[in-house]
């Protein structure tokens, strides 16, 4: 009877401890959409500097990472983020109606690039440069098509615009540019003049063997009719909709990860601005 009692009360004790102390349980993982070969952004090898911070957040939350890889930018969050998939994506415009948004965890802007050596001055879209260059590498869709329309010289790269492209997809003819091959135009003296995302090139421009030159854009340039043309971009992650409680951790992590994840992204060459001063 009393080793009955005895092993009652080493039971009871044990079940208290447990109550105070409860086992740890997995974490649950961390899901990031990410395009499966979208450099410098992503790829599957983890080589991007959006793959690198992903990893960075995980180890932050103290949460394992599950990248989930798609293929064409254009559906993703509506293939992939909205029907479960994944949890966050990395590298949405702050206020992304899409989706909710975290603090901007960078804000960069559309460059000039150029050869360092012999290489066109150019500071704005007034530049004199602009109008001499025989070949401007841009992407379409971007502020730079925009602005070439704007200064009368988008015709003129029409055809080497063409050249340029990198990839077309089967699905619907999804026109890819190649950052990289853009970079190295102006590298190699066939292009005197590059306009890229920031983002996008930095890499590309701090490994050219010929030395580049990247010059920010300022943030005012406006159309023939008016309207302003943004040059200038805050970057967070974007969350499921029916994630808010994600968000708000998120957050946190990105404070708390704010100094690494600016050394990670010098070290990539990234021109950084800082945050516009809210009004009011």
């Amino acid at each position: 009877m009393d080793q009955i009692k005895l092993l009652s009360a080493a039971f009871s004790l044990t079940a208290g401890l447990l109550a105070a102390n409860p086992p740890a349980t997995a974490q649950e993982p961390l899901k990031v959409c990410a395009a499966e070969d979208e450099m410098p952004y992503s790829n599957k090898k983890g080589e991007g500097f959006e793959n690198k911070i992903a990893s960075l957040l995980g180890k932050t939350l103290n949460r394992p990472v599950e990248m989930v890889y798609w293929t064409d930018p254009r559906y993703y969050v509506r293939d992939y983020l909205d029907k479960g998939l994944c949890d966050v994506t990395l590298g949405v415009d702050a206020g992304d109606p899409r989706v909710l948004t975290t603090r901007p965890y960078y804000r960069s802007g559309y460059v000039f690039i150029t050869r360092e050596e012999n290489g066109p001055e150019v500071e704005n879209w007034n530049s004199e440069a602009l109008r001499k260059a025989k070949k401007i590498a841009f992407v379409p869709g971007t502020p730079a098509e925009t602005m070439l329309r704007a200064i009368g010289r988008y015709n003129d790269m029409f055809n080497y615009s063409q050249e340029l492209v990198g990839f077309k997809s089967k699905r619907n003819q999804y026109v890819k540019y190649d950052h990289a091959k853009l970079v190295s135009e102006v590298a190699a003296g066939n292009a005197e003049i590059a306009v890229l995302w920031g983002p996008a090139a930095a890499r590309y421009v701090k490994a050219s063997q010929s030395p580049l030159t990247m010059t920010v854009i300022p943030d005012d340039n406006k159309r023939a009719d008016g309207q302003k043309v943004g040059h200038h971009y805050s970057t967070s992650v974007g969350v499921r909709k029916d994630k808010p409680a994600l968000l708000a951790e998120l957050n946190k992590a990105l404070e708390e990860a704010e100094d690494d994840i600016e050394d990670l992204l010098e070290e990539e060459g990234m021109p950084l601005l800082d945050e516009p001063e809210s009004a009011g």
